[in-house]
């Protein structure tokens, strides 16, 4: 029988009617062959996320802060040309003033240093104060660059070995290797974190066990594709060396949330058109009723996500596109392709243990015992 059938006088709102025709027509494809479709879609995914390792989130060079022209961009590539890179962006090191001249020599000795002077008074003297004296320390290069960042880790592990300084090394260099640091430990802790969150809460929702595990699986597989797609994006494309160490974490929370947000959508409708039809007609009638729903929804965020990238910032046109482009990809792939197809191709056991999948199972006793009276006779 026909998964989506339709009636005589078919509501507007339920399978059947002339605005679900175009997903009607999905559903029977699913139907008909859903490992073609989901493996198709998993190659696509699986291609993109194969490119994950190009994003590089090590920060965005001053030089490309901006889209387009910018007089601190030429004013900083002149500086660069002439003078120490790390001129216009010294390091800053607080010591305390007994052991200034022993930072200051430590500092000389270190690899990447082009010069090194304390702040001074009126006079000449070096200014301190509340017992603390201030060093700048240039750098041979830019403040931005992965040598100045290097050269700040040498400068701290060499400054924490002089006795009564107490030295601390801050500046822009410094900060840009502390985002970094922060950026890699806040995706350590609060990726896997939101994932045990949202699997507690679609367990409680959905009333399975499975069902979560694969939905949350398929949004990170989203998630890691539209990274990879980024990444060959912005290096290849927009031209970027390096993106902001919070784009990724940021585009993590925006993904995974409205990819949630799109699954409960359709899984909770599916799972009410199972308990009354079973699961093979059920997803797929979830699927054509709530199918425009979801994708005019994420077509219309993509866009105002787009709207972003007017602005001549790195950060937003980075943000801007992996944001758009994955509520697209989960859109038009995975939300209506890959997991109705992997649903229809399962069966009762992603529902698993829950009354759904004790019904599969009981159906499929019952039929396996009618084949055998069959046979029988």
């Amino acid at each position: 029988p026909d998964p989506v059938p339709g009636g005589a006088r078919p509501h507007p709102d339920r399978p059947g009617s002339a605005r679900h025709g175009v997903w009607e027509r999905v559903a029977r494809l699913i139907d008909r062959r859903p490992r073609r479709v989901w493996a198709g879609c998993l190659i696509v995914l699986l291609a993109g996320a194969a490119f994950m390792p190009q994003l590089r989130t090590d920060g965005v060079p001053l030089s490309e802060t901006f889209v387009g022209e910018a007089s601190s961009v030429t004013a900083q590539e002149v500086l660069d040309e002439h003078f120490p890179g790390g001129s216009g962006n010294p390091a800053i090191v607080l010591t305390d003033a007994s052991a200034l001249p022993q930072t200051i020599s430590a500092a000389e000795r270190v690899q990447g240093v082009s010069g090194v002077r304390p702040r001074t008074a009126d006079g000449g003297q070096p200014l301190v104060v509340d017992g603390r004296a201030l060093v700048e320390v240039t750098l041979s290069g830019t403040a931005d660059s992965e040598a100045a960042r290097q050269t700040v880790e040498r400068l701290r592990d060499r400054l924490h070995g002089v006795s009564g300084a107490d030295a601390l090394v801050g500046g822009y260099t410094a900060q840009q290797v502390d985002t970094q640091a922060a950026a890699e430990r806040d995706r350590t802790v609060i990726v896997p974190v939101v994932l045990a969150i949202i699997v507690a809460i679609l367990i409680v929702l959905l009333r399975s066990l499975a069902m979560p595990v694969l939905l949350v699986a398929t949004v990170a597989l989203n998630y890691l594709a539209t990274l990879g797609v980024a990444g060959l994006v912005f290096e290849h494309v927009l031209g970027f060396t390096g993106t902001d160490p919070s784009v990724a974490l940021y585009g993590f929370v925006f993904l995974v949330a409205l990819g949630v947000d799109y699954n409960i959508f359709l899984m909770t409708r599916a799972r009410e058109e199972s308990l009354r039809h079973g699961v093979r007609s059920g997803v797929l009638r979830g699927l054509t009723v709530t199918g425009g729903v979801i994708t005019s929804a994420g077509v219309v965020l993509a866009a105002t996500f787009t709207a972003l990238a007017v602005i001549p910032l790195a950060f937003l046109v980075q943000i801007a596109f992996i944001v758009a482009f994955g509520v697209l990809l989960d859109t038009l792939l995975v939300r209506s392709l890959l997991v109705p197809a992997l649903v229809r191709d399962a069966g009762p056991i992603v529902w698993w243990p829950g009354t759904l999948y004790r019904r599969g199972r009981e159906a499929k006793q019952v039929r396996e015992s009618e084949q055998l009276v069959r046979l029988g006779r």
